[in-house]
């Protein structure tokens, strides 16, 4: 007789209800993993894709080889962009729950990802990004007040109301224009990177992916086009430990970490503290030289966690602990950056609290003159007509005979 079939379904290590538990997330100590020279051969470093590469200890100290790359100035303006991008946070879910918009998503925990990746991209280069990377444009010094136009969807919303409110785009800032649809913009980073080798341009391209996105065949395909035409591109996978309501165990498989799928493509693949500023630039910048000198792809999984709801029509008090957030064993990265400049002796409680009351109140600034616009609670909002403006060059017959049917 044969043993019946059985069918294996990842679970979580805790429901709510549990404790919280991450003895499963392997941490290496800051400073332990060596920095390989750009040009190294993928197979030479396959176990910087099981590994984390920190800069920060815990006593809030940079060491390592990835250590020393930018500068006292330099870490406060990431501080303030880590700070600003958390303050038009809280603000916007409050605006969600007052009904002046429909929607928002949040970056709570994941700021230094975003904001310092930015630091490491010239201006041309191009962002394929999710709706979870505004840090991007906040770290570009992009207008807070055109950002709350567009989660508004008001009367100067530069997206004429067409978009969910959130995804964003801003040709002039690298930012391609941002899909509901999970996952279309990682081949799309890649097919603009080979366009940019194929004109003989100097400009690199980056995607954006989360962890439950690695799921889609659209990731697959970026990584096989990429690989094969050694694409200038740097492909990013957020592993922020849950999708929507799924942990990350489900979309990674059996691989081990999101960073090993890169190995069978031939991609240099690493793992980087994603709550570490300074980590997280000092690999960006790695694969930013690597594909600036025409070595082709790299991935980059940042670590990180969640710490908010997914969006603001979730709950995740439904399906993890709510203590799991404080449990996570890397910290904060507004709080690890903080401790690390006191410690270089540039900074102090009484100066955080005051970036921290400033941020509040520059986000508020740039609300109420949003707010002047238009809210969901006002008629100020783009034109019905605005629907069929502007999507093609010249209006095709249809659409031209839809809009005369509906009289705007």
């Amino acid at each position: 007789m044969t043993e019946p079939l059985s069918l294996h379904v990842p679970e979580p290590e805790v429901r709510p209800g549990g404790e919280p538990d991450f003895s499963g997330v392997k941490i290496a100590p800051a400073g332990e993993v060596d920095r390989p020279p750009v040009d190294v051969d993928p197979a030479e470093i396959r176990d910087k894709a099981f590994s984390i590469i920190r800069v920060l200890n815990r006593d809030g100290e940079a060491v390592g080889p990835w250590a020393g790359l930018l500068s006292d100035e330099d870490l406060v303006e990431g501080l303030r962009h880590m700070m600003l991008l958390r303050a038009l946070d809280a603000r916007m879910v409050i605006a969600q729950r007052q009904g002046k918009t429909s929607f928002y998503i949040q970056h709570l925990g994941e700021e230094a990802v975003s904001t310092a990746f930015r630091k490491v991209l010239r201006q041309g280069d191009m962002n394929f990004a999710t709706y979870r990377q505004a840090g991007l444009l906040i770290a570009d010094d992009y207008p807070l007040e055109v950002m709350i136009n567009q989660i508004y969807a008001n009367s100067e919303d530069p997206l004429k109301g067409r978009q969910l409110p959130t995804l964003y785009s801003v040709r002039e800032k690298g930012f391609f224009t941002l899909s509901g649809n999970l996952a279309t913009q990682f081949p799309q980073a890649v097919g603009w990177a080979m366009a940019s080798a194929i004109k003989g341009e100097t400009q690199i391209a980056a995607g954006w992916i989360g962890d439950g996105s690695t799921a889609e065949s659209d990731f697959h395909a970026g990584l096989v086009f990429a690989s094969t035409f050694k694409a200038p591109v740097i492909l990013n996978v957020v592993n922020n430990q849950w999708a929507i309501s799924t942990f990350q165990g489900i979309a990674r498989g059996g691989v081990g970490t999101f960073a090993a799928r890169g190995l069978g493509y031939g991609i240099p693949s690493l793992r980087v503290d994603g709550n570490d500023y300074l980590a997280v630039y000092a690999v960006g910048q790695w694969a930013a030289e690597r594909a600036r000198r025409n070595l082709g792809p790299t991935l980059i999984e940042y670590v990180t966690y969640r710490a908010g709801a997914h969006s603001t029509s979730d709950d995740p008090s439904a399906y993890r602990p709510k203590e799991e957030s404080a449990a996570w064993p890397l910290g904060d990265p507004v709080i690890r950056l903080k401790a690390h400049l006191i410690v270089r002796g540039v900074w102090s409680e009484d100066r955080h609290a005051q970036l921290e009351a400033e941020m509040r109140d520059t986000v508020i600034a740039a609300q109420k003159a949003a707010e002047a616009n238009g809210t969901m609670h006002s008629d100020n909002r783009p034109s019905a007509r605005d629907m069929f403006e502007a999507v093609y060059a010249e209006m095709p017959p249809h659409l031209r005979r839809q809009r005369q049917e509906s009289g705007v």
